[in-house]
């Protein structure tokens, strides 16, 4: 079973939406599309919950993000 954690290398704001990609298997541009129109269409109730979030979800541990690239 896969945790969710805030991204580190995929991240815009606070990497919740990139985390929540790579949680779910979706990309995470249509995720981010998502959370804005939804941000948007609930007039800011969403934001207070993104917010939240990002507090509450744990960063990724450094050495667990790869993204398939072994660096020597």
């Amino acid at each position: 079973m896969k945790k969710l954690y805030r991204s580190q290398s995929d991240q815009k704001i606070s990497g919740l939406c990139g985390g929540l990609a790579r949680w779910s298997g979706i990309d995470a541009t249509v995720i981010r599309l998502v959370a804005v129109a939804a941000a948007l269409f609930s007039f800011g109730t969403v934001l207070i919950f993104y917010v939240i979030a990002s507090i509450i979800v744990p960063k990724e541990p450094f050495n667990s993000f790869s993204d398939g690239h072994d660096f020597y």
